[in-house]
């Protein structure tokens, strides 16, 4: 990254100091951060930028023709610098920053009315990543794409398969509204402050599965709450004072109740809360 544009430079150069308190760990790799705008495939598009800092993404995804950018900040520290480096980009009417929790933010609101295609993009600290997936998740009968930077261990478990030691309830609730991609790995070295972990940039593209129901949230939780659990056990209280018995609702979705919760891949889920629905 050019040194002036760098995150030590720029700190530096605002008497600001990263915040270990909001997770800050800053992208320094410049190519890294065109990668990631490349991956959003946003060209003509909106995106709603979680997490922007001083812009080390925003840059770039306005550099690859996209029409709007939401930057969303929390750290009052960084919105005015986002504000002074890319102050002709705000005059211009491409980017607009917004000084909040990115937590609070509806995704489906921000775009609405904005150019095709939407997409949600971000650096997400450890802390919040959790919530802000789940948000994402809501938001994707109503979005194209979600890219995000996530620490290494996340992005292997929204991406894991069936069977392997990575696949938990996060697997099935991400997979169930999206094609999810690991595209690739961030080296610690790439960020600074350096943080004790590698990252991994995730793809996630909608598969229009539509709402997520409340019965396949209770059985993948259910199912995951205790991993060792056979199927009948762990979701015994599930189908306690249901019309359709356990056993049956099984029977009829094809699920066998000895196997364990991860081993049974989205949609052995969904058929199971169609019975439970039933």
């Amino acid at each position: 990254m050019d040194g002036g544009k760098s995150p030590k430079a720029m700190l530096e150069r605002y008497g600001l100091r990263p915040k270990y308190s909001f997770g800050q760990n800053f992208l320094a790799d410049e190519r890294l951060s065109a990668r990631i705008a490349e991956a959003c495939a946003a060209e003509g598009g909106s995106v709603v930028e979680l997490g922007a800092g001083m812009g080390a993404l925003t840059r770039p995804l306005l550099a690859s023709g996209v029409s709007f950018v939401l930057a969303v900040e929390r750290d009052r520290d960084m919105v005015p610098v986002l504000t002074q480096e890319l102050a002709s980009e705000v005059e211009a009417g491409r980017l607009e920053i917004l000084e909040t929790d990115a937590k609070t933010v509806d995704f489906v609101t921000a775009l609405a009315g904005k150019p095709k295609p939407h997409v949600v993009a971000g650096n997400l600290p450890y802390q919040i990543t959790g919530p802000l997936l789940e948000k994402a998740v809501h938001a994707a009968p109503s979005i194209e794409r979600a890219v995000f930077l996530v620490q290494l261990e996340v992005a292997d478990r929204l991406a894991a398969a069936p069977n392997s030691d990575a696949y938990g309830a996060l697997s099935v609730f991400a997979q169930r509204a999206f094609k999810v991609e690991r595209a690739f790995v961030v080296r610690r070295g790439a960020f600074y402050p350096q943080p004790n972990v590698d990252s991994a940039v995730v793809t996630l593209e909608p598969v229009g599965s539509g709402p997520e129901t409340e019965a396949f949230r209770r059985l993948v939780r259910a199912a995951f709450a205790q991993r060792r659990k056979q199927l009948k056990n762990a979701w015994s209280s599930v189908f306690h004072g249901r019309a359709v018995t356990l056993e049956v609702a099984a029977e009829r979705a094809g699920v066998d109740l000895s196997a364990r919760g991860e081993t049974l891949a989205v949609a052995d889920f969904t058929r199971m809360a169609a019975e439970l629905e039933a």
